[in-house]
């Protein structure tokens, strides 16, 4: 059991705890022509079919894989649906469940949940247009049923705060922690699997990986350094990382988010 410890907290920041019951519907995606990608986009802005819950969208198209940690995965992009409690009904039928573009094969969809102390985005966050420079991280993790709540406990006590530092000192644009409540689909070609989606916005050019940037981000206090380094090490018997990738951004419609969470800090 991880050693507790005090959330770090900052004005600045927009901390999602899980009492915001914020939802996100995911779903992962393979467009099989180019205009398949604007018609994503197309279908992100017009919210006009979703109920007020909704907090935004966005779309990530893959780029690479990073530091080969996994094989070239069969999706081209992944989209978030940011909901305020619970996904509407009508949501689940027009992206799920009803009948998609032909050009649009939709290999995964799955309802997540903010992980505690590890949804983290800058009270003024406005996407990562300002950081052209920046890519999005999108680590796909499979923590064992049996260490889920230890793996939830690690997140909350040592990597959530590191990554609150690392958001804080700009080095992150946000840290988004989500974990698999539900997979509502998984198309049979799909064979990876996972229940943890986390991401965040970096330069992927010399990143040196999340264990390493997390102790940096606590080495103010060298005995906090080396629990977050034992920790992260831990990790190896709880969980694998059968897929990491860096993504261009295609759309992000998320600044809401910041708003809810910073409503707690006011």
């Amino acid at each position: 059991m991880a050693e507790k410890r005090d959330a770090v907290h900052d004005a600045n920041l927009a901390q999602i705890e899980a009492d915001d019951r914020i939802v996100v519907l995911a779903r992962t995606i393979r467009a099989s022509d180019p205009g398949a990608e604007m018609a994503l986009k197309s279908s992100a802005i017009d919210g006009s079919r979703f109920e007020e819950t909704c907090l935004g969208r966005a779309v990530y198209r893959h780029g690479s894989v990073f530091q080969n940690t996994c094989e070239a995965p069969l999706w081209s992009h992944l989209e978030f649906s940011y909901f305020r409690r619970m996904v509407p009904s009508e949501v689940i039928r027009d992206l799920v469940i009803g009948e998609q573009p032909q050009s649009i094969g939709l290999l995964r969809a799955e309802i997540l949940l903010t992980t505690p102390a590890s949804f983290v985005l800058p009270r003024d966050w406005q996407g990562s247009t300002a950081r052209p420079e920046r890519q999005a991280s999108l680590e796909f993790i499979d923590v064992k049923p049996a260490h889920l709540g230890e793996y939830r406990e690690i997140m909350r006590e040592y990597c959530g705060p590191a990554a609150t530092k690392l958001v804080q000192a700009g080095k992150f644009g946000t840290f988004r922690a989500m974990e698999t409540a539900v997979v509502l689909h998984q198309a049979p070609e799909l064979k990876m699997q996972w229940n943890q989606i986390h991401l965040c916005e970096l330069e992927a050019e010399g990143f040196g990986g999340f264990g390493r940037e997390f102790a940096a981000a606590m080495q103010d206090d060298p005995a906090d350094a080396d629990k977050i380094s034992s920790a992260f090490a831990g990790l190896d018997r709880m969980r694998m990382v059968p897929g990491w990738t860096v993504n261009d951004v295609v759309l992000e419609e998320d600044a809401a988010l910041a708003l809810l969470g910073s409503a707690h800090h006011d």
